[in-house]
């Protein structure tokens, strides 16, 4: 479950609400890739769907995971036992 954004394009995309600026597809599937963060209970529940690619990051990052949106974009979070927290899109490149 979602507990927190750090980002506020985050909380619009997931009440339906996409900011200016995204492209549909982007708004599709980070619509969708929001919509499975919020149902996770667990880290596995991320793990198991393909193409998230799931990973821990390091450095600045340091207790942050991110999954996939596309190529160019991924979903940033902290992860602690009752969700994710600081939720955020996060431009890669």
């Amino acid at each position: 479950m979602i507990e927190s954004f750090a980002d506020k394009r985050c909380k619009d995309l997931l009440e339906g609400n996409p900011p200016r600026g995204f492209f549909t597809t982007l708004v599709r599937i980070a619509q969708r890739k929001l919509f499975m963060l919020d149902k996770a209970v667990d880290l596995k529940d991320l793990r198991s769907t393909p193409g998230n690619c799931l990973e821990a990051l390091k450095g600045e990052r340091k207790g942050q995971y991110s999954i996939c949106i596309n190529d160019q974009f991924r979903l940033c979070f902290e992860w602690r036992t009752n969700g994710a927290y600081e939720v955020e899109i996060v431009d890669y490149h």
